[in-house]
C-alpha cells in the first residue's frame, strides 16, 4: 500500500489500498480550513501553531490553517481524531493569543497576501485579478475511499449531492458585504475562474474512468497553455502542476489516493463537519450494495436503488443552495430525499444578523463570536467523551 488518501504532505498519513467494500469499512477522511486571528479579531499568520501536532499545515494564504484526518474506518474514529487534533491547536493557540474562525469568509476588506511559492504564483498570473476572491475561501474537503467496481456511481454520486454544501453554508459576506447566502461557493466557482469556467465549476456526471482522465487531460491543457500565454515555461509548469492538481472542480476522482473528494462544503463548527461527513459516507456505502441509475428531475434514496436526477436538475439545486441555501423548500426537500437529516444542521450564515454592509469592528467582534462558538463545540464533545 503506497499511495495516502490525503493529498497534502503530512507523514502521518496511513496507506490506502484497493480493498473490497465487504471486507473492510469504508474509510474516510477530512480537510478543514480556518481563519487565524489575534485577540482582537484581527486576521493574522498562524506562528508556530503548526507545531501542535501531525496533521496541521499552514494554507496558501497567510491567515489560514489546515487540520487533517487521517483515513478513518468510522465515525467515531474520525471524531476522535479530529478533535483531538484540533483541540492540540487551540491549546497552544491559547498561550499565543490566536483563535481559529469557522467561516467560509473571512469577512476581511482588506488584503490578504500569499505565502510565497512558485505554485501560487503561476495560479495567480493564469486566473489573473481574480485570483482574490480565492484569497477569501476557507473549506472542508472529505475523501471517501474509492470501492473497486463502484467509483463512477460514487462520483456520480457526490455530483448529485452537491447541493448538500447548504448543509454547512457558513458566511454571506466577501468582504463586508453581503454576496449570497454561500459566499465562498459563489466566490470559488463562479468568480474566481469566470475565465477559466470548466476549472472551478462542477462538472456533469461521467460514462466512465476513460471519460474522466479524458477530461482531466483536456482542462489540463487549457491550464498548461494559458500558463505559457502569460509568460511561464512548459517544463516549469508541468512539474509544479499534473492533470489532477491543475482543476478545481468541486467533485474529483483523486487516483493517487484512491479516493473520491468532494470539495464543495465551507468550514463551519466541527460537529456540523463532523455529521455531514457522517451522513455522505453512509449515503456513498449504500451504492456498493443497490444499483445507481440517472433519471428526471426527482432523485431519491431507497433501500432498493439510488436514482440521481439529471445534470441539470442538480446543476439548478446547487444555484438555489449557494443563493438561498436551507431556506430553498426545493433544497430541503431534495436533500431529505436523498438521505440527509436536514432538520439536523443549522447552518451559521442562516443565524447571522445580515446586513448588506458591516463595518471593520463589527467584522472583528463577529470573527470572536465564532471562535467562541467553535471553542464551546470542542469543549461541549470533550466533556462528553470524557463522560
Amino acid at each position: 500500500m503506497s499511495d495516502r488518501i490525503d493529498p497534502g504532505e503530512s507523514s502521518d498519513r496511513d496507506a490506502l489500498g484497493n480493498s473490497g467494500a465487504d471486507s473492510v469499512p469504508l474509510r474516510r477522511s477530512i480537510e478543514v480550513e480556518y481563519w487565524v486571528i489575534d485577540g482582537q479579531g484581527r486576521l493574522t499568520d498562524p506562528g508556530s501553531l503548526t507545531d501542535a501536532g501531525e496533521g496541521v499545515e499552514r494554507e496558501f494564504v497567510e491567515p489560514l490553517l489546515e487540520i487533517k484526518t487521517t483515513p478513518c474506518e468510522s465515525t467515531a474514529e474520525l471524531r476522535s481524531e479530529f478533535y483531538e487534533r484540533l483541540n492540540r491547536v487551540l491549546q497552544r493557540a491559547a498561550g499565543l493569543d490566536k483563535r481559529l474562525v469557522p467561516l467560509g469568509t473571512p469577512m476581511y476588506d482588506g488584503t490578504i497576501e500569499d505565502r510565497p511559492g512558485e505554485r501560487t504564483r503561476i495560479q495567480d498570473r493564469v486566473v489573473g485579478s481574480n485570483f482574490e476572491y480565492v484569497r477569501h475561501c476557507a473549506g472542508t474537503h472529505i475523501h471517501v475511499e474509492q470501492q473497486p467496481g463502484h467509483v463512477i456511481d460514487q462520483l456520480n454520486t457526490l455530483i448529485a449531492l452537491d447541493p448538500a454544501l447548504a448543509l454547512v453554508n457558513s458566511s454571506p459576506y466577501f468582504g463586508h458585504e453581503r454576496l449570497t447566502t454561500g459566499a465562498r461557493s459563489q466566490l470559488y466557482r463562479r468568480m474566481a475562474y469566470e475565465t477559466l469556467p470548466h476549472q472551478g465549476r462542477l462538472w456533469s456526471y461521467a460514462e466512465d474512468r476513460e471519460e474522466w482522465a479524458k477530461r482531466l487531460e483536456h482542462r489540463y491543457g487549457e491550464f498548461v497553455t494559458q500558463s505559457i500565454i502569460t509568460g511561464f515555461d512548459r517544463e516549469r509548469v508541468e512539474s509544479y502542476f499534473g492533470p489532477e492538481s491543475a482543476v478545481w472542480t468541486p467533485v474529483q476522482l483523486r487516483e493517487r489516493f484512491s479516493t473520491v473528494e468532494w470539495r464543495s462544503p465551507d468550514t463551519a463548527l466541527p460537529s456540523q463537519v463532523l455529521r455531514l461527513a457522517d451522513e455522505l459516507v453512509a449515503i456513498v456505502d449504500l451504492l456498493t450494495e443497490v444499483p445507481v441509475r440517472i433519471e428526471g428531475e426527482t432523485g431519491q434514496l431507497t433501500a432498493e436503488e439510488i436514482v440521481l436526477p439529471e445534470f441539470d436538475v442538480v446543476g439548478q439545486y446547487v444555484d438555489a443552495a449557494i443563493r438561498e441555501g436551507l431556506s430553498s423548500e426545493a433544497v430541503r426537500e431534495y436533500l431529505g430525499r436523498m438521505g440527509f437529516d436536514v432538520d439536523a444542521y443549522e447552518p451559521l450564515t442562516h443565524e447571522m444578523d445580515v446586513t448588506a454592509e458591516i463595518t471593520e469592528s463589527e467584522a472583528r467582534e463577529r470573527r470572536l463570536r465564532y471562535a467562541d462558538r467553535l471553542e464551546a463545540d470542542v469543549r461541549r464533545v470533550s466533556s462528553l467523551t470524557a463522560d
